[in-house]
């Protein structure tokens, strides 16, 4: 086998990080529950990463188009190093998980942003990003097994194995091209200036639909991962932490399918498509209202994942290229963090008060699902606007 391309480092680079992000939160789950933490605090810890995203979206945009944006990946996997040492040394999860989070929010930008140096067309950019989606949702499948499965046998050595992939990561980031960056760029009006291009990409046809679209899948997705953690023991009996894992990661598993499979069902020029998807997603989750067997749950968080995989792909596809023909890759990516970690934060922030209030899994099911299906209803009606353009 010859060298990997420059796009091969990024993927092999993304799927280690994406890997040991993953891992992270099931390490996470161990020590509340060997710590016996309430039953709320996983998502409480999932909300602190969340709100990371949220705060600092003004800047890391900016910092990912000034510098190289193989430089910033790097340094997004420092502070990720810096987070797990934090569990590491049984600081509270909550606050390292939200330092794995500021790594996590610097890397993101970066990640996307560098996929139109490396690519030479739209359609080359349609591939690039189901490629990138591809090993990014097979790292969230084995590294959540990963972690179920290392955490059960000994939390301090699963801890220890992220510092040494991540460390891996950065090694592979160093074969990534360096882009020259636009050192021009400054921070003294980061705030006003992220308010501006937000209202620019929302001004946008193609740009709105899919700010829309990927915003609600990861809200949809986000709500859906933490109910799991709690309806599979109370629907199905298991407890068991690696058992738990897969479980959850079936949903990558169709991710991962759905992203290889996109670019021979849907164009770059008719993204506009990916709204049937999301309806049936919406419809899927709504299913688990009457499932209570282990074979349908796994059959429909598989279908799950297909559908979200081929709904979010060309979206964020069309939105990287909108953002590089006007404000900046690096910038429109922190835009896109923004608004998808708004709706997460509101997504599971809400179910951690509904976990806390004691409110039935059911009727926080029923909520998410009812909740894609409107946000996906109203970007049918933009969807018609873009198709007679």
């Amino acid at each position: 086998m010859g060298r990997p391309s420059p796009l091969g480092f990024l993927f092999i680079a993304q799927f280690l990080s994406a890997f040991v992000d993953n891992m992270i939160l099931f390490i996470a789950l161990a020590i509340i529950n060997r710590d016996s933490y309430p039953d709320y605090y996983l998502p409480f810890v999932q909300s602190a990463f969340l709100a990371v995203y949220i705060v600092l979206s003004p800047w890391v945009g900016r910092f990912a188009d000034k510098k190289p944006k193989a430089e910033v990946l790097i340094v997004g996997n420092v502070l990720k190093i810096v987070g797990v040492a934090m569990l590491l040394l049984s600081l509270d999860p909550a606050l390292s998980y939200a330092v794995v989070g500021i790594g996590a929010v610097v890397y993101s930008p970066a990640k996307y942003g560098i996929l139109p140096f490396l690519t030479n067309s739209e359609d080359e950019l349609l591939r690039a990003n189901s490629g990138l989606e591809s090993y990014t949702i097979l790292a969230i499948l084995t590294g959540s097994v990963a972690g179920g499965f290392l955490s059960d046998i000994s939390i301090a050595g699963a801890l220890t194995a992220c510092i040494v992939l991540y460390l891996f990561s950065i090694v592979v980031n160093n074969f990534i091209p360096r882009d020259t960056g636009n050192r021009s760029i400054g921070y003294s009006d980061a705030i006003c200036g992220f308010f501006h291009d937000t209202v620019e990409l929302f001004s946008r046809k193609r740009s709105h639909y899919s700010l829309l679209g990927t915003g609600s899948f990861w809200m949809a997705s986000a709500v859906l991962r933490m109910i799991i953690f709690a309806w599979v023991p109370l629907m199905l009996g298991i407890t068991s932490g690696t058992t738990i894992s897969i479980i959850v990661a079936v949903t990558g598993i169709g991710i991962a399918i759905g992203a290889v499979i996109t670019p021979y069902l849907i164009s770059f020029s008719t993204f506009y498509r990916t709204v049937w998807f999301g309806f049936a997603m919406g419809g899927c989750i709504l299913c688990f209202l009457v499932i209570n067997s282990l074979p349908a749950a796994i059959f429909f968080l598989l279908l799950i994942g297909i559908l979200g995989g081929i709904y979010i792909v060309p979206m964020n596809a069309c939105l990287q290229q909108v953002g590089h023909n006007t404000i900046g890759t690096g910038k429109t990516i922190a835009v896109q963090n923004f608004v998808e970690n708004i709706f997460m934060f509101l997504g599971v922030g809400t179910y951690t008060l509904a976990a806390k209030s004691e409110i039935a899994i059911d009727i926080s099911l029923g909520a998410i699902g009812l909740v894609l299906l409107l946000l996906v209803a109203y970007m049918f009606v933009l969807s018609r606007r873009l198709s007679t353009r």
